[in-house]
């Protein structure tokens, strides 16, 4: 007779356990993802949107990784550079989508996570990512792109 009790105490466990959570909003911002991808629409074609974020990547130091412009996306990685512990290294990763906007241009959508390798030199491989919070970066990198845009426009 334990056996159906505990089961059933089981089911309704697992039923309550489906239900929407009702956690503080303070609370779910803490477990939720720290930081959403940032977007802006730019007024160009996707080619040359694709070669000015390239070209803004390239000026703040990234280096190429992955994408194209027929893909939609470009992947670029930051120079690793020592971290705040002894023998450990950070880098960034930058990952931007490009899509048409939604009424005219291109639309850029960028994240930016840090990776954090606490002892690169005894146990590679144990690294962390995590995104980027409050960083001046999308900002710089938006601006960049803008600036790339007007550049062909300027030579002519």
């Amino acid at each position: 007779m334990k056996h159906p009790a505990a089961l059933a105490l089981l089911c309704v466990s697992l039923f309550l356990a489906g239900c929407e959570s009702s956690l503080p909003d303070s609370v779910s911002s803490v477990l939720g993802p720290r930081e959403a991808p940032r977007s802006r629409v730019f007024q160009a074609e996707p080619r040359a949107t694709y070669a000015a974020v390239r070209a803004a990547a390239e000026g703040m130091g990234y280096r190429y990784v992955r994408g194209g412009p027929a893909e939609g996306r470009f992947e670029a990685l930051s120079v690793i550079s020592p971290g705040e512990q002894v023998g450990g290294s950070e880098q960034i990763s930058m990952k931007v989508r490009l899509e048409p906007g939604p009424e005219s241009g291109t639309e850029v959508t960028v994240s930016l996570s840090e990776i954090l390798e606490p002892d690169s030199t005894g146990r590679t491989g144990v690294a962390t990512q995590t995104p980027l919070r409050d960083t001046p970066q999308y900002e710089v990198f938006f601006r960049s792109i803008e600036t790339a845009l007007r550049m062909p426009a300027a030579q002519n």
